[in-house]
């Protein structure tokens, strides 16, 4: 594995194993112990996917089968904005904390900026308070553009390490990118793969043959040669175990470019300047 290091001098592994729309269920469970038995030491979560408890059971499982130590892997989860508002913050973490059965987070996200500036500003002086208890280790936000980060940053003591959002060669986000290496905060990628859509891309598909590799692992590399910590999700052995084979090639510049062409501004998931977390 490799690691990212965040502007505070904590380190994050730069593939990890992400939980989004996978059931509360035993195949989770297996799914999050064998990706930590095949070297992924990154597992992401949230209160909104309902599933905290048993990919909780998965860590506690993997880490056992693996000889490993609960600091040896990363662990985020994110607060619903049904939680926002400072006084809320540690109570949901909190609840997060007892669903994993953990006694800390390596990583707390606020998961959407929501529709009420104020709000926002006053949950991550929650967020704040959480890291000056040494509650969590970091602290960041998810689907967060710059004039959020820039409200945000106007108020805060301390700046996000991180900024999960959509990214994939159909949704670039070039310009998040530029302002989010300026301000040193790291981003990350949820839903890499677009639930599978892009892996049937024509240039995709071609690059994977070009370098005799997978569909998938192409994608996961670009984000790497992006400076992108991934999260592809699986719950096939076999999926999960390609996922994280992709320390061992590099894509060519002119590879590279090309995928960075396909971009059409296109999401799978909401825009994050009306969304107010309708379920």
């Amino acid at each position: 594995m490799e690691y990212i290091t965040f502007y505070n001098g904590n380190t994050m592994p730069k593939v990890g194993l992400g939980t989004f729309r996978v059931e509360n269920n035993d195949q989770l469970k297996a799914s999050v112990q064998y990706a930590i038995e095949q070297g992924y030491r990154s597992i992401d979560t949230a209160m909104i996917y309902q599933n905290e408890e048993k990919v909780g059971e998965g860590i506690k499982a993997g880490i056992a089968a693996a000889g490993l130590k609960r600091s040896d892997v990363f662990i985020t989860s994110k607060l619903w904005l049904d939680d926002y508002g400072r006084t809320n913050v540690a109570a949901a973490y909190q609840t997060s904390l007892d669903k994993l059965g953990l006694d800390y987070l390596d990583l707390y996200l606020m998961h959407w900026p929501g529709t009420d500036e104020d709000l926002m500003i006053e949950t991550w002086q929650g967020m704040e308070d959480l890291l000056k208890d040494n509650k969590v280790k970091n602290i960041g936000v998810s689907n967060f553009h710059p004039h959020h980060l820039e409200a945000l940053l106007s108020h805060a003591s301390i700046k996000p390490v991180i900024n999960q959002v959509e990214f994939h060669p159909y949704l670039t986000q070039s310009d998040l990118n530029l302002y989010l290496n300026a301000q040193r905060i790291q981003m990350e990628s949820w839903s890499p793969l677009m639930n599978a859509q892009i892996l049937e891309d024509e240039t995709v598909e071609q690059i994977a043959e070009e370098v005799d590799k997978s569909p998938a692992q192409v994608i996961i590399r670009w984000n790497l040669q992006h400076d992108v910590v991934v999260i592809p999700k699986s719950v096939t052995p076999s999926r999960i175990k390609e996922n994280i084979q992709v320390f061992d090639f590099e894509l060519t510049d002119n590879q590279m470019q090309r995928l960075d062409d396909l971009n059409q501004n296109k999401r799978v998931g909401p825009d994050p300047e009306h969304y107010e977390g309708h379920k």
